[in-house]
């Protein structure tokens, strides 16, 4: 009976909100492991036309703007064909404008016209032959003629500075491709050609990384990462060495930009955070390879 009693007690208390505030039940926080800074984009950038390499404008260390020229490819014969395109297209304009020979076969079939209409007064008249007056007739039927005519060889004239215009187009284009450019702001990591150089379509000529953005990656474990989505509230810790040797900066607040579907076969998540980097004294503060933290409030 004494056993029972007690049983009872603690069946009531363990129900009582003062039991329950002096049990308190804890859940930590999911850990990311394995965390390192990463690039967001780091890309070799190629020729896009055959050539010599002539002009090589940065060096390793330097950082760029988008659309930035980094590299000339020899463009002397893309050169000269550009300013052929350019005189073919102002003559094909000219062409196309020139209403000269329109409005000579309009006052042609005017003129026609009225010495048609002269020669059937004097045709009923009789004061010429039947056979001059057709033949007026006929040239004037041939002056309308020669208004399509020249109707016609405007049309073509315009049709043909269209395609003036898209060679000349292509040519500008082709000169375009033989200029490297940046294709964002980023870091020129490494050079990858020489100058004087014969490279191909596709030859790396340079390597650039984006430093302003970095990603900080690090896995999580799957069971315990159920209610980890995508958009969650983090902080971030990037160490300079080691964990021994943290930047003594605050931490960096930020949202879990992906959370892989794939779980590995540690059954783990993969994860990352997107940070915004800064210069100290021009000098990037974090870079790829550092060791970090990520921590879920």
């Amino acid at each position: 009976m004494r056993f029972t009693s007690s049983v009872l007690y603690l069946a009531i208390a363990a129900t009582s909100p003062a039991f329950a505030q002096q049990a308190p039940v804890t859940q930590q926080a999911p850990v990311v492991e394995n965390c390192v800074v990463q690039y967001i984009n780091k890309v070799d950038v190629p020729a896009r036309a055959e050539g010599t390499l002539t002009v090589l404008k940065v060096d390793e260390g330097l950082t760029v703007a988008k659309d930035q020229v980094l590299a000339v490819i020899d463009d002397t014969a893309a050169k000269i064909n550009l300013a052929l395109k350019q005189a073919e297209e102002k003559e094909a304009i000219l062409n196309a404008t020139n209403e000269v020979n329109l409005n000579d076969a309009k006052n042609s079939e005017e003129l026609a016209k009225a010495e048609a209409e002269a020669y059937e007064e004097l045709r009923r008249e009789r004061a010429i032959p039947y056979w001059e007056l057709e033949k007026k007739k006929l040239e004037a039927e041939r002056a309308l003629l020669r208004i399509d005519l020249a109707e016609m060889q405007k049309s073509i004239a315009e049709v043909q500075a269209f395609g003036k215009r898209q060679e000349l187009a292509l040519a500008q284009y082709e000169l375009e491709r033989r200029q490297v450019l940046a294709p964002w702001d980023g870091f020129i990591e490494s050079r990858r050609a020489q100058l004087g150089e014969w490279v191909q379509p596709g030859t790396p000529i340079l390597t650039l990384i984006q430093m302003d953005k970095l990603r900080v990656e690090g896995d999580i474990d799957a069971l315990a990462s159920r209610k980890i989505v995508k958009g969650t509230k983090v902080e971030v810790r990037i160490f300079d060495k080691d964990e021994s040797s943290s930047s003594e900066q605050k931490p960096i607040e930020g949202t879990l930009g992906y959370v892989s579907m794939e779980i590995d076969l540690n059954r783990r998540h993969r994860v990352w955070v997107e940070i915004e980097n800064v210069k100290d004294d021009g000098v990037w503060r974090y870079k790829p390879g550092m060791t970090a933290d990520i921590t879920i409030p």
